[in-house]
């Protein structure tokens, strides 16, 4: 539904309206149960708030959003997408969360948030790109935040629940989860799952498949391709590849039940576990026109039917009112419909709609009079207080009095209504008589009205001399880091960069950089917050090893615009002067390595075996799912980040390309964390995204054990000889020898007692050896190693030939001797050509640390 169009009042008033909106919008919430398709910050509503219960506070086309109780249960609310015409619930913000009838919804431009009464967060949206301007409800079921731009800063969509749309794509590694009963949608025990082959239906609580759409005869394979997602419409079910276009496998379904060829199909994952195609086939829907409906478009609102919905505007002589609706555009004061002690017909005057608008009620009641003249008509209006307008009908000669509310209105043509009626809205003047008490009234308002205006100009004010200080401020710290290369900085002009920080603003969120909490090849980081609270990652980048500036925002471009729930968000930079800043999203409990090798608490293994998939999927996104292939040349556990909630995320994607072209070179083949490196990187191979699977392999394998792969005990006697030492085995070697065996439960962390899923801890293992085959082909991709992690894909039995060198190396390793280079080894060795030999002589020191 369209928003009204703002009126063409003077500059001077607009302002002053918006001034008042400034200082009372804080105070506006939802009393009533009119809802619209859109709602703005400062937006307050709960399911108390709506005078008949309804709980809805938006709607458009079929569907409704608002406070839902399944079942009537008078104390479990969930704020929830609707079905308007079937009453289907289709999509839940906070199934696992049922909040009681006075929980408050709130809409800010940091996002939505579902409180309970004692003020402690139920459910909300997560941190955002941008303030949020407009919550909208779309004609598809779509609930999404917009920013300033229209653009959408998060979308139920992307979030499903138990219901996939028409218009919604399921992308792989992505799923359904269906609730425990029709009356409680938290997650019950099945979930439907889409995968680069197959989408196959899971019992969670054992992570077993029962049913697989690629053996299901009634679905039809088209290619080969690796599926990238699921889509539903009125023809079938489609999965599809990673262009969107390109049908995998499709499955057409009957002809519509009713005569409607847009019939809604939806897919479904039932309770019971069964996943359903079904129809919401409405045969009768009364009114059948949007505008024949009372309050479509608030107070005095003019409807225009639009195809199978429609738009709402403002009357000529009419504008958006801020209180909703439309109000008298010349400042005139709207009559209300309680009756004053005097009579002040004398002050009464009338707004004329134009000719071709009626109004709904006209059609369903009895004039007041028939036969009677216009005048007579405005007469019998302007002595009933209760009166707020007339229609007059000129072929009839009948009269409609309007009174106590007023409702929509709707263009009149021969289809809809008489073009020959005539409608007039009554507005009161100031009366010319000693003052009422309706002036002592309007007296008070000016009383309280003007201090309040004074004050809010004074704190704007306040606000502008304080921003212009800001300003001066900022071109003495800009003038003071800057170069020569600090004139062109507003000649930039990239599209998608990321929010853009002053030096100054980083320096103040990180308290001067006083907290590190990290350091690497590529600078230091530090936690910070910004001025909206949230904590932020700073990641101070080597002045020495950046590009210049172009090039250096055109790369902060790409990575800020990827988005995946597995890689940490770039929220802002900063590239003044010779200064280069990352401001990433702060992940609570640091990096991988330091809660599996440090002296917390002991990782589970459920935990670990989350941890893995979360990070394949995030490393399969930046393969396959971005717009231009990412390698990351850095994995490893120190890049692996984690927060609450077992929120799992990449960091460090793409930094390669902000080296130098100088730097760059010197790290040809040395770009990464040794220990983690893929043997190609060392003998001058072409290096493609095979060489992030390798290193994942290796990481694999210490969240299986629990501690670094290789970890030297070393020590010289004084003079420097070599003596003996302790050697540590090669793990990688010990787990090709297990493998060997079968006898996977040795490998596991010891500190797990026992508690590792043996049939898991097999399929890791064996994940993880395919990952380190030596050459790159044999690789799987990360796509598929997310895949055979989930269960949902089998897993090849390793290729022995290929992990030879895991032995040659690991002899190496745990020869003392050799890697210290005492006898004979020291000379021979160094004339080693393969890869194995070349592996043997890696040092153990990393080239970046832990970032």
């Amino acid at each position: 539904m369209a928003s009204f169009s703002s009126s063409s009042a003077p500059t001077i008033l607009r302002l002053f309206l918006l001034l008042l909106y400034l200082v009372f919008a804080p105070l506006h919430t939802v009393a009533g149960s009119i809802a619209h398709d859109v709602v703005y910050p400062n937006f307050t509503a709960s399911y108390l708030h709506f005078v008949d219960n309804s709980g809805v506070f938006l709607s458009s086309s079929a569907f409704s959003a608002g406070f839902h109780n399944p079942g009537g249960q008078s104390s479990r609310f969930y704020l929830s997408v609707i079905h308007a015409p079937s009453s289907t619930v289709v999509w839940t913000a906070n199934p696992a969360a049922p909040v009681p009838p006075s929980a408050n919804l709130v809409l800010a431009p940091a996002g939505l948030t579902l409180s309970l009464p004692d003020g402690s967060l139920a459910w909300s949206t997560p941190r955002l790109a941008a303030p949020v301007v407009a919550l909208q409800l779309l004609s598809s079921g779509e609930f999404r935040l917009l920013d300033a731009a229209n653009a959408s800063l998060w979308s139920s969509f992307d979030h499903p629940t138990d219901t996939l749309l028409p218009s919604q794509l399921l992308p792989a590694s992505a799923s359904l989860s269906s609730a425990v009963s029709d009356d409680d949608p938290s997650p019950g025990n099945y979930r439907f799952v889409i995968t680069p082959g197959d989408a196959i239906l899971q019992w969670t609580s054992i992570s077993q498949n029962y049913w697989s759409l690629s053996t299901d005869v009634r679905f039809t394979k088209d290619s080969n391709l690796e599926v990238g997602y699921m889509a539903v419409n009125a023809t079938g079910l489609y999965l599809l590849a990673g262009d969107r276009q390109t049908t995998v496998f499709r499955m057409i379904s009957p002809p519509p039940h009713s005569s409607a060829p847009d019939e809604l199909r939806v897919a479904k994952l039932d309770p019971n576990g069964r996943f359903r195609i079904l129809s919401f086939d409405t045969d009768f829907v009364a009114p059948s026109n949007d505008c024949d409906l009372p309050s479509v478009c608030g107070s005095l609102g003019l409807c225009f039917p639009f195809a199978n919905d429609s738009t709402c505007r403002c009357p000529a002589s009419f504008g958006a009112s801020l209180a909703g609706g439309c109000s008298p555009a010349d400042g005139s004061i709207l009559a209300n419909s309680s009756c004053p002690d005097e009579d002040n017909s004398g002050s009464v005057s009338y707004i004329s709609l134009g000719s071709q608008i009626d109004y709904f009620g006209t059609k369903f009641s009895t004039p007041i009079t028939a036969g009677a003249s216009m005048s007579a008509c405005s007469d019998l209006c302007s002595r009933n207080c209760s009166c707020l307008g007339f229609f007059y009908n000129n072929s009839s000669k009948s009269c409609y009095i309007l009174a106590h509310q007023i409702g929509s209105l709707f263009i009149a043509d021969n289809g809809s209504g008489d073009t020959s009626t005539a409608g007039y809205i009554k507005t009161l003047s100031q009366p010319l008589q000693p003052p009422s008490s309706g002036s002592r009234s309007s007296a008070r308002l000016l009383v309280v009205l003007l201090p309040t205006t004074a004050t809010a100009l004074l704190v704007i004010s306040i606000c502008l001399i304080c921003h212009a200080m800001r300003r001066r401020n900022k071109r003495q710290t800009t003038a003071e880091i800057s170069d020569a290369e600090a004139g062109k900085e507003n000649e930039i002009a990239i599209p998608g960069l990321p929010t853009k920080y002053t030096y100054a603003e980083l320096e103040a969120a990180t308290d001067n950089f006083q907290t590190r909490i990290g350091s690497g090849g590529f600078g230091s980081v530090y936690k910070g917050q910004l001025h909206d609270k949230s904590l932020v990652a700073v990641k101070k980048i080597n002045a020495v090893s950046v590009q210049g500036r172009r090039e250096f925002c055109t790369e902060i471009a790409v990575i800020g615009n990827i988005r995946h729930v597995n890689l940490v968000r770039l929220r802002g930079f900063c590239a003044q002067g010779q200064m280069r800043l990352l401001v990433y999203e702060y992940m609570n409990r640091f990096s991988l390595d330091r809660a599996l090798f440090g002296h917390s608490r002991v990782l589970e293994w459920r935990e670990r075996l989350q941890i893995a998939v979360g990070a394949a999927r995030g490393l399969a996104y930046l393969h396959t799912g971005c717009e231009h292939k990412i390698i990351h040349c850095d994995v490893k556990p120190e890049n692996i980040l984690l927060h609450d909630h077992n929120q799992v995320k990449i960091a460090d994607f793409g930094l390669a390309k902000l080296m130098s072209p100088e730097q760059s070179g010197l790290f040809t083949t040395m770009r990464g964390t040794r220990g983690y490196l893929a043997p190609e990187w060392l003998t001058n191979s072409a290096i493609t995204d095979k060489a992030d699977v390798y290193s994942f392999g290796m990481v694999l394998l210490e969240i299986v054990r629990g501690r670094k792969n290789r970890k030297e005990q070393l020590w010289t006697e004084p003079s420097g000889s070599c003596g003996p030492s302790t050697p540590e085995t090669y793990f990688p070697m010990v787990a090709l020898e297990m493998h060997g065996r079968g006898t996977y439960e040795d490998l596991a962390d010891p500190r797990l007692e026992g508690r590792a899923n043996g049939q898991e801890l097999e399929r890791v293992v064996k994940v993880a050896l395919c990952c380190l085959h030596q050459e790159p082909a044999l690789r799987p991709s990360m796509t598929k190693v997310a895949a055979m992690l989930e269960g949902t894909m089998l897993v090849p039995h390793p290729r022995l030939e290929s992990l030879d060198f895991l032995r040659s190396y690991g002899r190496r390793f745990g020869d003392p001797n050799a890697r210290r280079g005492c006898g004979t080894n020291s000379a021979s060795a160094g004339g080693g050509s393969s890869a194995s030999t070349l592996l043997s002589y890696v040092p153990s020191q990393e080239v970046s640390g832990p970032r």
